[in-house]
């Protein structure tokens, strides 16, 4: 287990840039199984998550060949589909929580797919009724191994179907996309995620040969096609590390520059942190944060207490309710951030009482963050990162500290954000991994 060492009270400067989004990298690499031509995909960011993939993909015998620092391609057309029933495919799979989009891809293709149990962040139960109802309104079996832990699906044909999803779960969504593109018939998916991600996977189907319609809106129309070609793909810059590069320019007082940010696809992200106080300057794709001495929480228009809450897209991204709640530490004012999806995802706020964070955690959804402006900063503590949000969090929290902090299990972090300390040193931090 790696850790990070953490002397605050550091001013950063300079330029930053987001690397590739890595909720759409674990979707577009999954679809790369749709076809036997070769694709490429670019911007992928270097982090565990997608070499895990990757790795997983190399031993279904997918030929993988790194083009270049932050591109592959990928060609799916010799599959060993007797893999997937062997022990090391499930324990690689349930290690990953963005393997559970190949089963959409395997289904269509091949006619079977399993899904364990998969791991991820420990941020409170994350179902998959939404990907395994999908699949079965377009004609799926289903058996449940209970002695293994999995669903076995298979599926001589896919015909499609109208279905009502009951969440607009982003990779249920995905899952059910994937599948539908090679399913006989017309699919209608409404209630669907619209998040960038998801338009960003339906154009690159698309180009492969799809037909799919509605896309940036909850209701996706997919006429199924025989078969899909390959294509390019580039991948967008990561809107969590955007917000979260917001936050921790706010928080340490310092001045960047954000660069390419694709800042017509962050949706409210930015207005969300103007509403805590930050100062934004937009310079077509990139962002500027100026050095700020103070920032002030608005109220609502009668002068009740601002809220924050995750939504839908376009609604809050509930990967950022993580940075704002420690953004909102040393601000002035109050706010409620209200976290609907995940019942465990706040728990980590003991973590910034224990720094001298006056947050009152409400219930497992909802905390009051009483924010110290000037008047006391966070102390240096012993931390460990429970999920890659929270971590991101804490680590805005330890360089904005008086003293020096300390964050273990750290590859929790590894898997969202890539090399974060190396990037953040040369903007003037002292982050050291141990």
């Amino acid at each position: 287990m790696s850790s990070f060492v953490i002397e605050g009270g550091h001013r950063l400067h300079g330029e930053i840039t987001p690397r590739g989004a890595k909720n759409e990298a674990l979707e577009v690499i999954c679809a790369v199984l749709l076809t036997d031509c070769r694709t490429v995909i670019r911007n992928i960011p270097d982090i565990l998550d997608t070499r895990n993939l990757i790795r997983l993909l190399c031993d279904m015998r997918v030929k993988v060949d790194r083009i270049a620092d932050d591109a592959y391609a990928f060609q799916a057309d010799a599959v060993d589909v007797s893999y997937l029933e062997s022990d090391e495919f499930i324990n690689r799979m349930t290690a990953l929580r963005g393997s559970v989009m190949l089963a959409g891809p395997l289904l269509a293709r091949f006619g079977k797919a399993v899904i364990p149990h998969v791991g991820g962040d420990k941020i409170g139960r994350r179902r998959l009724d939404t990907h395994i109802s999908g699949l079965r309104t377009l004609g799926a079996g289903l058996r449940y191994d209970a002695q293994r832990q999995l669903y076995d699906i298979d599926a001589t044909s896919l015909r499609g179907a109208y279905m009502l999803l009951d969440e607009a779960s982003v990779t249920g969504t995905a899952n059910i996309l994937m599948a539908a593109t090679l399913a006989e018939g017309v699919t209608t998916i409404y209630n669907a995620a619209c998040e960038p991600y998801i338009q960003q996977l339906s154009e690159m189907l698309n180009r492969m040969g799809a037909r799919i319609t509605g896309i940036g809106s909850n209701l996706l129309t997919v006429e199924g096609v025989p078969s899909l070609h390959g294509t390019e793909h580039t991948i967008l810059p990561d809107m969590i590390e955007a917000g979260s590069f917001i936050g921790m320019a706010a928080m340490t007082g310092s001045d960047i520059v954000i660069k390419n940010t694709n800042y017509d696809k962050l949706g409210i992200i930015p207005d969300t942190f103007r509403r805590i106080g930050i100062r934004i300057e937009r310079h077509g794709d990139d962002i500027h944060v100026p050095a700020h001495d103070s920032y002030e929480i608005e109220t609502f228009m009668d002068g009740s207490i601002m809220t924050v809450a995750d939504a839908t897209w376009p609604g809050l991204t509930p990967d950022l309710l993580s940075v704002i709640l420690v953004v909102a530490t040393q601000a002035k004012g109050c706010v409620l951030i209200h976290q609907k999806m995940f019942e465990s995802r706040l728990f980590f706020v003991d973590k910034l009482i224990d720094m001298g964070a006056r947050i009152i955690l409400c219930d497992p959804h909802r905390a009051t963050v009483i924010g110290l402006g000037n008047r006391m900063r966070l102390r240096a503590a012993k931390m460990v990162s429970p999920d890659i949000r929270a971590g991101i969090a804490l680590l805005i929290a330890a360089m904005s500290a008086e003293g020096t902090s300390r964050i273990d299990n750290i590859e929790q972090i590894d898997r969202g954000y890539q090399q974060i300390d190396t990037r953040l040193n040369a903007l003037g931090a002292h982050i050291s991994r141990i």
